[in-house]
């Protein structure tokens, strides 16, 4: 799966939360500072090119729709991180946070039961 720039994923950051949409919405749906309305349908275009996003067709209008939920983006660039940073060691990524980002025994301690759950 491609990567996406900080602007595209701010448009489907956008559409994952409306679901569905023509260019109009989306674009008011965006948050501050909003890029023209012209750059936030060419986004559009580029993510429907590179696979993120369908549409539908009413007249001359076009609804579009996420073609990539947030879990399957989200689960990939987290495999991508692991790979890249962490030698694909989840282990190593938790113990990062643990060491760097202030994580809590309770946050592990919920993190340990979800594995269970799983497993």
């Amino acid at each position: 799966m491609q990567s996406l720039t900080k602007a595209e994923e701010q448009v489907m950051q956008t559409l994952w939360q409306i679901e569905s949409g023509f260019a109009q919405d989306i674009w008011q749906a965006l948050p501050e500072p909003k890029p023209a309305y012209n750059t936030a349908l060419t986004i559009v275009r580029i993510l429907e090119k590179k696979g993120f996003v369908d549409f539908e067709v009413f007249g001359k209008s076009h609804r579009y729709f996420p073609k990539v939920s947030k879990t399957e983006y989200s689960e990939n660039l987290l495999g991508d991180v692991a790979k890249n940073y962490f030698n694909n060691s989840f282990k190593s990524i938790v113990s990062f946070f643990a060491d760097n980002q202030n994580i809590t025994l309770k946050d592990l301690k919920e993190i340990e039961e979800k594995l269970k759950v799983k497993n």
